[in-house]
């Protein structure tokens, strides 16, 4: 008897051992849709009738959700590229996306892959700075949360829709709003409606003028955090998130009846691939949470009954969503849910341990970032786990560490050697939007890629599996007298203290150790009695080294994040330089009140600005009080040197 023919586009994958397998066939000969919207229809087709998504008005309404199937998702998509294209969209033509999750924005969002280039921007920037991202992205259109749905957002979305001279400007409803919808003011030269109503005057086949897009085509654009504050304009390719999406889709532990929870902004790439482009490869339902996501407080009371009532099989979240789950009664039947994924930044091994022994359900980690689209590494189930791991790289995806040289040069170093993480293959993005021409938008990968390679700027180690090992951002490495200290070693020794919800540890300046540790933390709402001095002794008697022991703990309501809701320690480097410099200007007897003393950040590194001194001996005494420090500074003085 002959051997089956193995399955090309879903082979088994289950186990770190089938990645041999897997690659011993060309990634081309594989059968893989050309094109997002290609995923979409093969998707309709064969599962016409079946729930793809179901989107909840919100937690408290969670039982009344809207429910449309694959077909009516390819139609829903279908009208509004017709919309689209009826206001000048083609396929170079951006349409801005500013809104949280809403009952139409998964369509929206393919449907402006379709007819162009979906442009996602968070709708909680600032105004100014959201205008610049769709100013960058050139959106022709622009798709934005109505009054009802986010007022702030509407209003930012009325400006940046004047200012950039958008053709159109639609406005989406909450899911299950009661009619009438509120009348939406016009603005001179911007055409201004409901996207459902006018959708629904388009037919639900494709205008012929509509080209779908090819591989190669531009599908999106995704803003990054920015380790400096100013977040660049990452673009994707169709074969970027075609390919991406089938690699975490290609999971042997889930089959097509899976049910798939999401909370994360489809702004997010996270959202994007894993929980709305994957499942449609495979058929698989999802369920969508309300505008808020995992930032709604009431999701998390009512969050297992959902579990228990949808079958929920996985969900994808970040830490803090696993650490506060954690903390939540089982009051319903969760035997569903298969394992729960968590990715956008490292996993401390605290929450881990607190969210799996609560609830029986493993985490499996990933690692990714918007520059390789999304995913590159994977975790496993039961006997194949490797907890110590972000993962193994995923099929096709090539990593390597390097070691860059003060010239720029990259040098390769040997399997298994700590250095900087690269990534090669399919999912690298062709670079950062950074202007526009006759034919459409100019692409620079900045210097982050060279022959083919990502420099992801993540600290790590590949083992002979392939697994890649996270030991920290380069960036956030604290060196103290020239050793080096991973914050992430404070940071779980502090996540043990029963008190403490977030933590988050930085570089402090110091004139002789170069830097010290410093740690800023979240607390349990309610605690009290827990300080400073607790928890600076709790980290000393926790730590693995004395050295890494941090020397402050500050308490903060919350701790940063990016304009895409990662973690960011910008802040916080800047906050303890300020400290640093305002005690070592106290211990001359100077005082500057804390909001005289602005801190940025120049060439990557803290600029300290003080205010006017005019007396030239004080400020000679200031300039050598600051001398031992590691940081540009400048008086805001401009006479001043």
């Amino acid at each position: 008897m002959n051997a089956p023919e193995p399955d090309l586009l879903w082979p088994a994958y289950d186990h770190p051992g089938a990645l041999t397998t897997i690659e011993s066939i060309a990634l081309e000969d594989r059968g893989l849709p050309g094109s997002t919207y290609d995923v979409l229809a093969r998707a309709a087709v064969s599962w016409p009738d079946r729930p793809a998504l179901t989107l909840l008005p919100s937690a408290e309404q969670w039982t009344r959700g809207e429910t449309v199937s694959f077909g009516q998702l390819r139609d829903q998509v279908h009208r509004i590229a017709n919309l689209f294209h009826r206001h000048g969209v083609r396929r170079t033509t951006a349409v801005g996306l500013l809104t949280p999750n809403a009952g139409l924005l998964p369509a929206t969002l393919l449907a402006a892959q379709l007819a162009g280039c979906a442009a996602p921007v968070n709708p909680a920037l600032a105004a100014d700075h959201a205008e610049r991202l769709l100013r960058l992205g050139r959106a022709e259109v622009l798709v934005a949360a109505g009054p009802e749905l986010d007022a702030d957002a509407w209003r930012t979305a009325r400006t940046a829709a004047a200012s950039l001279r958008c053709s159109a400007l639609f406005a989406l409803r909450p899911v299950g709003a009661p009619e009438p919808a509120p009348e939406l003011e016009p603005i001179e030269g911007v055409h201004v409606a409901y996207l459902h109503v006018e959708a629904a005057a388009e037919p639900a086949e494709l205008h012929p003028g509509v080209v779908p897009p090819k591989a190669g085509d531009l599908a999106a654009y995704f803003h990054t955090g920015g380790t400096t504050g100013a977040p660049k304009l990452a673009a994707h390719t169709h074969a970027n998130e075609v390919t991406d999406a089938w690699m975490i889709a290609a999971n042997s532990t889930l089959d097509s009846d899976s049910v798939l929870f999401a909370g994360l902004p489809l702004f997010h790439v996270n959202a994007l691939v894993v929980t709305l482009l994957a499942p449609l490869f495979r058929g698989q339902h999802t369920v969508w949470t309300g505008p808020l996501g995992y930032r709604e407080p009431a999701l998390f009371a009512v969050f297992w009954r959902i579990v228990a009532h949808f079958r929920i099989a996985t969900m994808s979240a970040v830490p803090t969503v696993y650490a506060g789950l954690a903390r939540i009664p089982l009051d319903a039947d969760i035997t569903s849910l298969r394992f729960a994924i968590v990715g956008a930044s490292p996993l401390p091994p605290a929450v881990r341990a607190a969210f799996e022994h609560h609830t029986g359900v493993p985490l499996c980690q990933g690692y990714g970032l918007t520059e390789a689209t999304c995913g590159s590494a994977r975790s496993f189930l039961h006997e194949h786990r490797r907890p110590e791991a972000a993962g193994q790289r995923m099929p096709y995806q090539q990593v390597k560490t390097v070691r860059i040289g003060s010239d720029g040069t990259w040098h390769d170093l040997p399997q298994g050697e700590p250095g900087i993480l690269a990534i090669s293959g399919p999912t690298v993005f062709p670079g950062y939007v950074v202007g526009h021409d006759g034919t459409g938008p100019r692409m620079d990968t900045l210097g982050s890629v060279r022959d083919g390679w990502l420099n992801t700027g993540d600290l790590a180690r590949v083992d002979s599996d392939g697994f890649i090992h996270l030991l920290g951002r380069a960036k956030d490495l604290i060196i103290r007298g020239g050793h080096n200290i991973d914050p992430a070693v404070i940071e779980d020794a502090l996540l043990t203290h029963p008190a403490v919800t977030g933590a988050s540890a930085v570089g402090r300046p110091d004139p002789h150790s170069g830097e010290v540790p410093v740690a800023y933390v979240t607390l349990r709402p309610g605690t009290t009695g827990t300080g400073p001095d607790e928890l600076i002794a709790f980290a000393a008697q926790h730590v693995p080294e004395r050295a890494a022991a941090p020397k402050d703990v500050i308490v903060l309501p919350a701790l940063p994040v990016t304009d895409i809701g990662k973690p960011s320690k910008v802040p916080l480097r800047l906050d303890s330089t300020r400290r640093a410099i305002s005690t070592a200007l106290a211990g001359l007897g100077i005082s500057f009140a804390d909001e005289q003393i602005r801190c940025e950040l120049a060439d990557g590194r803290p600029l300290v600005s003080l205010p006017p001194v005019t007396d030239p001996g004080r400020r000679r005494r200031i300039t050598a009080r600051l001398a031992p420090y590691d940081v540009n500074w400048a008086f805001t003085d401009p006479g001043s040197s």
